[in-house]
Order: structure tokens, then C-alpha cells, then sequence
């Protein structure tokens, strides 16, 4: 998540903490609407570390 709270705060300039904030009422409101199984794999992808070696062991890349 920590890549993710740095690309907001990048681009919007908002502060570490405003960004961490936003991210996760983003991520709250996806995990919401998405369905449950999905849900649970933007949790793994977070967890992970790096979001774009996450991403592409889900879609068959390097993992």
C-alpha cells in the first residue's frame, strides 16, 4: 500500500497521512462493491509488497 499512498501524495501533493487516507477509503469502498473473492485478492496484492509483482503473478507474469 505504501506504493500507492507515495503515487497520490506525488501526484495530488498531498501529505503522507491525507494520502494514506484517501487510498483507504478508495480501497474500503472497492472491497464494498467488488464482489467477495475479489475483495479478498486486493487484500493479497497489498500484502504482498509490491503491487506490480502482485499483479503480475495474478495475471500469469513473474511472481
Amino acid at each position: 500500500m505504501d506504493e500507492i499512498v507515495k503515487l497520490v501524495s506525488q501526484k495530488t501533493g498531498l501529505n503522507k497521512d491525507m494520502s494514506e487516507q484517501a487510498v483507504k477509503v478508495v480501497l474500503d469502498y472497492l472491497k464494498k462493491k467488488l464482489p467477495a473473492p475479489v475483495a479478498a485478492q486486493v487484500d493479497l496484492v497489498l500484502k504482498s509488497g509490491s503491487a506490480a509483482d502482485a499483479l503480475g503473478g495474478l495475471f500469469g507474469g513473474k511472481k
